[in-house]
C-alpha cells in the first residue's frame, strides 16, 4: 500500500533557520518539496563529487574482496579517490598498450631476435637488408643462386626470409616485401612482461583498497550527501519579508507524523499542514507485509505508482511467484532454489537476505508447479508407477495449457477490477462503470459459450456489460458522443483476447524446460551405457553440466516473461499510469 502523505509548511525566522534545518535533518522524516531553482556552482560541484564517489565505491565493490581491517597508509577520501582514478586510467592505458603489443608480437615472432647494430654496419659496406614473406610452395630455391638470401623461419606454411641487397641491385622475386619489424622479439616480450607486472601491481593495489578502504570513501560520500542536501534545502527555501522569514515546504508520511509533531511542538515552530490536492504529486512510500515487500524491487523496475493509484505489488506478487514456477516447472529445480537460498542466508551479508528469501519463494512456486506438471530433474513423474494415486493431481499437456489460460484470464480480470476501483476513487462512480462492464461482458461470454452454468444470468451480464461500456465510456460527453466512444471501445475486446493468449508463454516455457530436462537425462543414460568405468563418470558430469545449463537458461526466461506479463498485460488492464517519485527524506546519514 501507499503510505498517505501530509504537506507541512514551516515559517522560520532567518536567524534560527540553520538550526531549524539541522534539527530537521537529524529528525529525517521530511521530504522537501523542490522548487524550480538553479543550483549554484558549489552545489553542482558537490553533486559531481557524489557521483564520482558513488562510482568508485561501486567499482571497488565489484572486485568482490572480503573486507579487512585497514593497515599501513591512512588515506583520506579525496586522496584515495584521486589515487583510484589515476590507477584506473593507467590500467586502461596498459590494456590498450597490451593490444598493440600483441599485434607487434605476432608480427615480430617469425623474425625472432636480430641486431639493429649489425644491420646498420651492413649499410656501411653497401649492403641493405630487405624482409620478405611468401608461401612455402611459392619459394623458388633458384633464388639462392641469384641473391644472398637468409631463411629466418617458417610459420603456418609461410616462409619468412631476408635478402641482402648490394648497392643498386634490383630484387625481382615473386614474394611480398614487408617493412622491417620495429624491434626484435625479445624487446617486445620484455615490454609485455613489464606491462603484465605493472597491471598485476595495480590490481593488487585496487584489491587492497577494496578490502580495506571502502569505508573511507563511504564516509566521505555520506558527508557530501548530507552537506549537499543541506545546501539544496536552503536553495528550495522561499524568502519573505526582506529575507527575514524563511518558508520551507515538505511531505511527511502519516506513519512518521507524530515524530515531527513532537519536535515542532517542543521548538514552537510556526507551521501549517494540509492533505495533498488532486494537482500535487506527493512522493511515494510503500508499506507492505514481509512477503509482498520482497517483490517491490521488481515493481520498481517499471515505475512507482502515482500517488492517487493503488499499489499493485500485493496483487502481482503471488501471480509472479506462480508464473515463475509455471515457467521453470521442475520440482527438483525448485528444491535446489530453496536449499540455495537457505544456505546462502548463513553465508552472505544481511543485505542479501531479501533477495535470498525471494529466491526461496520462487523455488517454492517452482516445486508446486513442478509437482502439478509432473517433472522432477527432467524425470516425467506421470510415468513413475510407484507414485500410485499421487499422480492423479498431476496435469497432462492439455490441462497445463488450459491452466495457463485460466491464470491469465484471472489476472486480467483482477487488473480490470483494480482499474474500476481506481476510476471510482479518483473520478467518481460513473467512471468505474466501463471497467465493470468489461468484467460483466467477459464473464457473461465465458458462461454463455463455455461454462453454461448460469443460463439467463449470463445473458443478462452480457447485455449489462454492453450497456455500461457503450453509455459510460465518457461520462462527460453528450449521449451521442458516449455511444460513439463506447462502440469504438468495444473494438478493444480483441486486445483482451490477445492479452489472454499472451499467457500461453507460461505453458510454452514450462514445456520447453521439461523437454530439455528429458533430453539431458536421455543422453546421459546413453553415455552411462558407453563403458563400465568411464561411462558412469561422464554420466554424472553430463547431468551436472546439462541440468546446470538448463536451470540457468530456464531461470532467465522464468524471470523475464512473468515480468513482461506483469508490466504489459496486467498493468495495462489495471489502468496503471505510474510515474511516482520515491520518498527521499531530508536526513543526516552520518
Amino acid at each position: 500500500m501507499i503510505v498517505p502523505m501530509v504537506k507541512y509548511s514551516f515559517l522560520i525566522y532567518h536567524q534560527e533557520y540553520d538550526e531549524f534545518l539541522s534539527d530537521l535533518q537529524n529528525l529525517g522524516v521530511v521530504d522537501i518539496i523542490e522548487r524550480d531553482v538553479e543550483l549554484d556552482d558549489e552545489t553542482q560541484d558537490k553533486i559531481y563529487l557524489i557521483k564520482e564517489y558513488t562510482n568508485r565505491v561501486n567499482y571497488l565493490k565489484k572486485r568482490m574482496i572480503e573486507p579487512q581491517e585497514p593497515s599501513g597508509t591512512e588515506w583520506n577520501g579525496s586522496d584515495l579517490l584521486h589515487e583510484i582514478d589515476e590507477l584506473d586510467q593507467e590500467k586502461e592505458q596498459i590494456l590498450l598498450q597490451q593490444n598493440t603489443l600483441r599485434k607487434e608480437f605476432i608480427n615480430a615472432k617469425p623474425w625472432g631476435d636480430y641486431s639493429f647494430e649489425s644491420i646498420e654496419n651492413l649499410k656501411e659496406v653497401g649492403l641493405t637488408v630487405h624482409f620478405f614473406t611468401c608461401s612455402e610452395k611459392r619459394f623458388n630455391p633458384a633464388w639462392h643462386e641469384t641473391y644472398s638470401i637468409g631463411v629466418i623461419s617458417t610459420f603456418q606454411s609461410t616462409l619468412y626470409f631476408v635478402v641482402f641487397k648490394k648497392n643498386d641491385e634490383v630484387i625481382d622475386i615473386e614474394a611480398d616485401e614487408i617493412k622491417m619489424p620495429a624491434r626484435p622479439l625479445s624487446h617486445v616480450v620484455e615490454e609485455q612482461n613489464a606491462k603484465e607486472k605493472r597491471l598485476k601491481e595495480i590490481n593488487e593495489t585496487l584489491d587492497d583498497f577494496a578490502g580495506k578502504q571502502i569505508a573511507v570513501l563511504e564516509n566521505d560520500l555520506e558527508n557530501l550527501e548530507v552537506e549537499t542536501d543541506f545546501r539544496k534545502a536552503i536553495l528550495n527555501t522561499k524568502n519573505e519579508a526582506s529575507n527575514t522569514l524563511k518558508i520551507l515546504e515538505g511531505w511527511v508520511p502519516k506513519t512518521h507524523e507524530k515524530e515531527l509533531k513532537d519536535h515542532i511542538e517542543t521548538k514552537g515552530h510556526v507551521h501549517l499542514k494540509a492533505d495533498p490536492d488532486n494537482i500535487e504529486k506527493p512522493p511515494i512510500l510503500l508499506k507492505n507485509n514481509k512477503f509482498t515487500k520482497l517483490f517491490e524491487p521488481i515493481g520498481n523496475l517499471f515505475s512507482l505508482p502515482d500517488y492517487g493509484e493503488f499499489d499493485l505489488t500485493p496483487i502481482f506478487a503471488p501471480f509472479f511467484m506462480m508464473f515463475f514456477g509455471f515457467c521453470l516447472g521442475d520440482a527438483g529445480y525448485g528444491i535446489l532454489f530453496v536449499i540455495l537460498g537457505t544456505v546462502l542466508k548463513f553465508k552472505l551479508d544481511k543485505k542479501a537476505r531479501p533477495v535470498l528469501t525471494l529466491l526461496q519463494w520462487l523455488g517454492t512456486g517452482t516445486i508446486i508447479f513442478g509437482i502439478l506438471t509432473g517433472t522432477f530433474f527432467g524425470i516425467n513423474l506421470l510415468e513413475v508407477e510407484t507414485l500410485g494415486n499421487f499422480r492423479n493431481i498431476m496435469l497432462n499437456n492439455d490441462q497445463t495449457f488450459a491452466l495457463a489460460i485460466i491464470l491469465g484470464l484471472i489476472q486480467i480480470l483482477v487488473g480490470t477490477v483494480i482499474r474500476a476501483a481506481n476510476q471510482i476513487k479518483q473520478n467518481g462512480f460513473a467512471y468505474g462503470l466501463p471497467p465493470i462492464g468489461w468484467i460483466l461482458l467477459i464473464l457473461g461470454l465465458l458462461d454463455k459459450y463455455m461454462l453454461e452454468m448460469t443460463g439467463i444470468v449470463g445473458v443478462i451480464m452480457i447485455f449489462a456489460g454492453l450497456f455500461f461500456i457503450v453509455f459510460f465510456s465518457d461520462p462527460k460527453a453528450s449521449i451521442f458522443g458516449r455511444i460513439a466512444k463506447g462502440l469504438w471501445d468495444l473494438y478493444g475486446i480483441t486486445g483482451i483476447f490477445g492479452d489472454v493468449l499472451s499467457y500461453i508463454r507460461l505453458f510454452a516455457l514450462g514445456v520447453s524446460s521439461a523437454i530439455l530436462g528429458f533430453v539431458i537425462n536421455d543422453i546421459a543414460m546413453q553415455i552411462k551405457a558407453s563403458g563400465p568405468i568411464i561411462g558412469p563418470v561422464f554420466f554424472v558430469v553430463f547431468l551436472l553440466l546439462g541440468h546446470g545449463l538448463n536451470i540457468a537458461i530456464a531461470s532467465l526466461g522464468s524471470f523475464v516473461h512473468p515480468m513482461r506479463l506483469t508490466f504489459v498485460e496486467f498493468y495495462k488492464n489495471a489502468g496503471f499510469s505510474g510515474g511516482g517519485r520515491k520518498y527521499k527524506p531530508f536526513t543526516n546519514k552520518r
